[in-house]
């Protein structure tokens, strides 16, 4: 009987959906990711049927301890987001796993993998493929399942063709639009792959996944505008190729720009699914992609009934349906000796008499331009000078997330087109620690978009400058002393 679950690839977007659901069934899921801070962060982590294992499979180590009695594992890890080089990172994680399992009592793996063109050149297809082949090295039995688009909120797939819709009246796009493939709600996809835990097979098993439909991209788009009552007109260009349009995703989409080129690069190909297979062992009611599109406008909040927003009622009431699910971000990160606690105090006195620790002259230019369009940044709010608590309003920013000594999270609150949010985040890393101060944003349209790019100079330089400013402090107040 399987009881003990192992989901290698927990914090990405498959993973942090099937954990949940693993958990409710009453399944001991460990979950693994290489950042444990990251996965903390799920509304899942605190389940007391969940165990939280930072695992980076990009280093070659013993696996025995995390392996130890688990009897199924969903191996979902992929590399996309890695950049050029994501192809090799993803082979050589793969090979380092399955060498791990050949001396381990897995029963089972279960592995997400990608529906495969006749014949392509894609990095993508090319290392999903890979991977499902050195996994079934292992000798234990590997049920792969090959998925094309999936459908849910947060999907990157999905998302880049949402954030078109949104971010664009006009689409200029290359002639893949012309193009297959048989998208699947993420609803489905979880139910085959939580079933497959009761069946028992002897061989190693490739099944298609897909939905009710097999449609090109435009439909898709043309669908998904309709639902979300935009009127869009799509025009194919011939010169256009996937590469040029990489680059034109990493201004019009907030998927990261590694993962959209990774994905944009096999969009030019058919992925047509034969998924009957698999619906005659698990059989279930397919949604349409219309369908499946309603259902994922009808979870976007999810993203911010979070505890990446701390749950703050005044982030959900502010999230409109037309924001960038994935945020744009800009920062900087400071290595130094100063202490975390010193650092700490220093971060609580922001708005006080010390402003915003560096240029604060183009803070009150913002604050003004706010103040011009009718909102209210020029009033000062500071309930204690010292010391900072969750709730506090500092001028029109709000604390949504604070942790002594490491993390500081505030809500943005001037008037601007999209949500956003600046964190300050403390690293100890023993013989030094990493300051890092970033901003995040959650772009409303093709204004948003603008916006985000016109500040994000203005981000890059004040950051820096507020890390160096922050330590400096620090270091003053020590030879002060």
């Amino acid at each position: 009987m399987v009881k003990n679950i192992l989901v290698v690839g927990a914090s990405g977007y498959v993973g942090s959906q099937l954990v949940p659901v693993l958990a409710q069934k009453g399944y001991c899921v460990t979950a693994t990711g290489r950042d444990l801070k990251s996965l903390s962060t799920r509304s899942w982590s605190s389940l007391d049927n969940v165990n939280l294992v930072q695992l980076d499979l990009s280093i070659s180590r013993d696996l025995s301890s995390i392996l130890k009695n688990i009897d199924v594992v969903f191996y979902l890890v992929h590399g996309m987001n890695d950049g050029t080089d994501f192809v090799k990172g993803e082979l050589y994680s793969a090979q380092n796993f399955s060498d791990q399992l050949k001396n381990s009592q897995v029963k089972q793996l279960i592995y997400l993998g990608s529906l495969q063109p006749v014949s392509a050149h894609s990095k993508h297809f090319i290392a999903r493929k890979k991977t499902g082949d050195i996994l079934r090295e292992s000798n234990i039995i590997v049920t792969e399942l090959r998925a094309g688009i999936i459908v849910g909120p947060g999907s990157a797939a999905f998302e880049v063709m949402r954030d078109f819709v949104y971010h664009l009246p006009i689409i200029i796009t290359p002639k893949w639009m012309a193009s297959h493939n048989s998208p699947i709600a993420l609803e489905n996809l979880l139910y085959y792959l939580t079933e497959l835990l009761k069946l028992t097979f002897q061989n190693n098993n490739i099944f298609d996944v897909a939905g009710t439909e097999l449609l090109t991209y435009k439909k898709q788009m043309q669908i998904i505008a309709k639902l979300a009552g935009k009127k869009i007109h799509i025009i194919p260009l011939a010169f256009l190729t996937p590469n040029m349009a990489a680059y034109w995703l990493k201004i019009m989409t907030s998927v990261p720009t590694n993962i959209a080129k990774a994905l944009v690069g096999g969009l030019q190909y058919d992925l047509s699914a034969n998924g009957e297979q698999i619906q005659a062992l698990i059989p279930q009611p397919l949604l349409s992609f219309e369908q499946s599109v309603s259902n994922t406008f009808a979870h976007e909040n999810d993203i911010i009934d979070s505890a990446i927003w701390g749950f703050d009622k005044d982030a959900l009431f502010r999230w409109q349906p037309d924001y960038g699910y994935y945020p744009k971000q800009a920062g900087y990160t400071l290595k130094t000796t100063v202490s975390a606690k010193s650092l700490w105090k220093q971060i609580q006195l922001i708005g006080t008499q010390d402003g915003y620790f560096f240029a604060n002259i183009l803070w009150r230019i913002r604050e003004w331009i706010d103040h011009l369009v009718g909102g209210n940044s020029l009033k000062r709010y500071r309930r204690d000078p010292e010391k900072l608590a969750l709730g506090d309003q500092i001028d029109s920013w709000k604390v949504i997330s604070i942790k002594e000594d490491t993390f500081l999270s505030l809500l943005f609150g001037m008037k601007a087109p999209g949500l956003g949010r600046l964190e300050f985040n403390i690293v100890d890393k023993g013989t030094y620690r990493e300051l890092d101060i970033r901003a995040w944003w959650h772009p409303a349209g093709i204004w948003g978009l603008l916006y985000w790019f016109m500040m994000m100079p203005a981000h890059l330089f004040i950051f820096k400058g507020m890390t160096k400013a922050i330590v400096k402090k620090c270091n003053t107040g020590k030879q002060s002393r």
